[in-house]
């Protein structure tokens, strides 16, 4: 996959799960004081609530299939065939 293909597809699955959320803004962020003697500034605070998801479940039947595979000896007798015919 190249970066044109990459791109696009990953802006659009970020799209997708940022537009399923409703997103918040509960507290502002602070930047640090520059000094020499730095404190450490805030990170905003969010409350992100999900979509709400309903799963239904579903029993199916799925049919079973009976294999009957090709003995050894069919096997090297389809090969010896086809190799006569090579020659």
């Amino acid at each position: 996959m190249n970066i044109r293909t990459l791109v696009p597809i990953s802006a659009s699955l970020l799209l997708l799960a940022v537009a399923g959320c409703e997103v918040e803004k509960t507290a502002d962020g602070d930047l640090p004081d520059v000094d020499v003697d730095v404190d450490g500034g805030q990170l905003p605070e969010y409350d992100v609530d999900g979509p709400d998801v309903d799963i239904e479940r579903k029993t199916v039947e799925v049919p079973t299939i009976d294999i009957d595979p090709a003995g050894e000896n069919d096997a090297e007798a389809e090969i010896e065939d086809e190799l006569e015919r090579d020659e």
